[in-house]
């Protein structure tokens, strides 16, 4: 008898309301796949961007690109994981808000017991997210300064961590006080809040006038002209996001005028892409987790059914931390 499994899926691209769950038929796994059985899901901004079409999708098409579980089945050639193992993911194809799912062995990861499903499933886009951030993007050492934005949402916080752990001085912005409260707790060593004060202004006042090495920047349209003028002559800026929509066409002249400034917009999905690379992303990652350098904060919890009202938190900023869904 063939199985089948809840699936959030979208016919059309739209607001929260054009999110349906549909029972799915799934298969056993073919060459190079595994079959797995979710016990969370992961809720992130690229899928209210599939979702309204910001990055579009055939139709109708599966959401969710984060989850954890165990491994029901493998497909041939599949050597690093086996029934029975605990995994976890941040992968395409979309299809991750799921009871279970066949799909590409790669980037599947062993997950170490002494993480749980939970948090493996609120961490795995965010913290592999912040590990090729401070590792892969720009050459970053002990007492360089990064501005985060967003640093109070599931990426941010990780990030706080991340960057206390090695050295770096981290300089935040939020929304709120309380949000700038709760990344200075997490390691921050300024916060801005963004509604109530010029950042880029606060952040000439953080370094007295030399400005940031690197700007981390997920806002998008709302901070970039901002994020430019944080930077230290010669400085990075990377634009890994768009929550406040698209960073509008810029005149490259403009890098020149502010300091020989350096741009990029990297994507997670490049990085991981080779199977050995992300294994190895998942480890570091675990490995700061199991040493306690980064805890996995997870402030919102959601059944799969009510999907819609995680994404409405989500677009209205109502969220701190990591959201995952529950099965």
């Amino acid at each position: 008898m063939q199985q089948t499994a809840r699936t959030v899926v979208i016919h059309e691209h739209g607001g929260p309301e054009v999110l349906r769950i549909e029972d799915r038929a799934i298969s056993d796994p073919g060459p190079g796949q595994v079959r797995i059985r979710h016990q969370a899901c992961g809720l992130n901004f690229i899928d209210v961007y599939q979702r309204a079409g910001l990055y579009p999708m055939e139709m109708p098409h599966a959401l969710g690109m984060e989850a954890a579980g165990v491994i029901e089945a493998v497909g041939e050639g599949v050597t690093h994981l086996e029934p029975g193992q605990r995994a976890a993911y941040a992968a395409a194809p979309a299809g991750a808000y799921c009871e279970a799912r066949v799909m590409p062995a790669a980037q599947v990861c062993p997950l170490p017991d002494s993480i749980s499903f939970d948090a493996a499933a609120a961490m795995m886009l965010k913290g592999l997210t912040v590990e090729y951030l401070f590792n892969r993007t720009t050459p970053l050492k002990r007492g360089d300064t990064v501005l985060f934005h967003a640093a109070a949402g599931g990426v941010g916080l990780i990030a706080c961590q991340w960057a206390k752990s090695e050295g770096i001085k981290l300089i935040g912005t939020a929304g709120t006080d309380e949000k700038c409260s709760l990344a200075q707790f997490n390691g921050a060593a300024h916060c801005i809040n963004y509604q109530t004060e010029n950042f880029a202004q606060r952040v000439a006042e953080i370094t007295k006038g030399e400005g940031v090495d690197v700007v981390m920047d997920s806002i998008g349209a709302d901070t970039f002209e901002g994020s430019l003028d944080s930077l230290k002559p010669l400085g990075m800026m990377i634009s890994f996001g768009n929550a406040s929509g698209s960073v509008p066409l810029i005149d490259i002249g403009i890098l020149a005028k502010k300091g020989s400034l350096k741009i990029t917009r990297p994507t997670l999905f490049t990085h991981i892409a080779d199977h050995t690379v992300c294994q190895a992303m998942a480890r570091r990652l675990f490995g700061k987790v199991e040493g306690g350098e980064v805890k996995i904060h997870i402030d919102q919890r959601f059944p799969l059914d009510q999907v819609a009202d995680a994404h409405r938190a989500l677009e209205a900023r109502k969220t701190t931390g990591s959201t995952i869904l529950e099965l």
